[in-house]
């Protein structure tokens, strides 16, 4: 079993009295424990994909299979049900609760699921403590750094052990070393608790961490190769190449 298989996915948009192909037909497979990076122009459709693997939208044609459960099938109660325990969202606007603690915003996937308290007490400790948050748990976001506010983001995204993490641009608002914070730590995830990442990007810096990088071009999937023995000015060669060529 895969945790993320999308098949021949398509997705159309109305613009005034035209439509935009979006998608035109992408396939691709993410093994377990994979990181891969998914990487375009803007309009290359990589955030509408990014969307139809999280549910948020359904594709015109084709299947996304999370664990062998097809997304189109379920009513929009099951799907969030299901994004709660199966799917890890990260966001690059963080999406914190302003009001609530780090602590709080990281456990907000329990609560919700009704998890008793001793559960959610020993799985947020952990969490806190594998993020180096620990000191940092009664903070609220305002109180945060970026880099923090996108560990807590994560941990909230972890805290439900999803089968696959969906991370938008989780750099974008960050500067450069907790840019880097961010993506050591998503790839420490990836080699050392074999957890499945998707990460939308447009960064060759950022996209060097995964494992794989899947290029888009006019919602179509033209070349995924992966980055090992290269460093991010020669992921950022084939990148433009790969634009280039097709």
């Amino acid at each position: 079993m895969h945790p993320l298989i999308v098949k021949d996915v398509r997705k159309k948009f109305r613009q005034g009295d035209r439509w935009i192909q979006a998608l035109a037909g992408i396939s691709l497979t993410v093994e377990q424990g994979n990181f891969l990076a998914i990487m375009g122009a803007s309009g290359s459709g990589k955030s509408t994909l990014l969307h139809l693997m999280a549910g948020l939208t359904n594709p015109d044609d084709g299947q996304v299979l999370i664990n062998d459960t097809d997304l189109s099938k379920m009513n929009d109660r099951q799907l969030t049900l299901f994004r709660r325990h199966q799917i890890g969202l990260i966001f690059q606007a963080f999406n914190l609760i302003p009001t609530l603690s780090a602590e709080e915003n990281l456990r907000l996937p329990l609560l919700l699921d009704g998890t008793s308290d001793e559960q959610i007490v020993a799985k947020s400790d952990s969490l806190l403590a594998q993020l180096g948050l620990l000191e940092r748990r009664t903070h609220r976001p305002d109180a945060l750094s970026g880099g923090e506010q996108q560990r807590i983001a994560i941990g909230r995204a972890l805290i439900t052990d999803p089968a696959v993490i969906l991370a938008d641009e989780p750099t974008g608002n960050l500067d450069s070393a907790n840019s880097q914070s961010v993506c050591e730590l998503l790839h420490k995830l990836c080699t050392e608790q074999h957890r499945t990442i998707l990460m939308v990007t447009h960064e060759p810096s950022v996209a060097v961490w995964a494992s794989e990088v899947a290029i888009l071009k006019d919602g179509k999937l033209v070349t995924r190769f992966a980055t090992e023995g290269i460093d991010a000015e020669a992921l950022a060669i084939r990148y433009q190449e790969a634009l280039k060529n097709n």
